[in-house]
């Protein structure tokens, strides 16, 4: 009797999973049936880093990380400028002349100004000479505060490199449902095609 008892239990459970997984595939897992929204089958959107693919929909607290990425880069900016003062003083102490002094100051100042331009660049437009962007790596490392800097000002108005990344998307989604409509035709057109019957003759 406990075998006959338990059976149609199983077939309802059966039956709510096929249910629910049915609605799943209709839905099409609740994000438009393609990555993020996007075209089932599709371009994938590029992550960024601290931020994932959360740019493209602005969702999962996609604010947060924007101030956690202005606070964060602010914080280590401000960070490491009272290091780079605690070295200076250490100069000082030791002597070495204010020629060096004002050498290193000004070195410092350029590769921090150059930085920021560099990374401020590269939110929005790729390396036109990626070895000529490799050599500047030293001087970005050098002026590592320009690039915080620049970091935190871009994250006050957007992830910093959402703007290339989307229009970059955008590009990609725009030629496949370009390629797709010029492989499979006009469905409505072939329809009708097929509704209609040959002449006698």
């Amino acid at each position: 009797m406990s075998e006959h008892t338990e059976r149609p239990e199983r077939t309802t459970d059966t039956t709510t999973a096929a249910t629910a997984t049915a609605a799943t595939e209709t839905t099409g897992g609740g994000n438009g049936g393609g990555p993020a929204g996007g075209p089932a089958g599709g371009p994938e959107p590029e992550t960024l880093p601290f931020f994932g693919t959360t740019w493209l929909g602005h969702d999962g607290v996609y604010g947060l990380r924007r101030v956690g990425a202005a606070v964060g880069s602010l914080a280590a900016a401000v960070a490491a400028c009272f290091v780079l003062n605690f070295a200076y003083e250490g100069l000082a102490i030791a002597g070495v002349g204010g020629f060096v002094d004002v050498l290193l100051v000004v070195m410092f100042a350029v590769c921090s100004a150059l930085a920021f331009r560099q990374t401020w660049a590269g939110f929005s437009r790729r390396p036109v000479d990626p070895d000529r962007d490799a050599s500047l790596r030293s001087l970005k490392m050098i002026g590592f505060v320009g690039s915080l800097l620049a970091y935190f000002v871009r994250s006050l108005t957007e992830a910093p490199g959402e703007s290339l990344r989307r229009r970059e998307y955008e590009t990609a989604v725009t030629e496949y449902e370009r390629r797709r409509t010029a492989r499979t035709g006009n469905p409505a057109a072939r329809r009708a095609g097929k509704g209609r019957k040959p002449k006698r003759r």
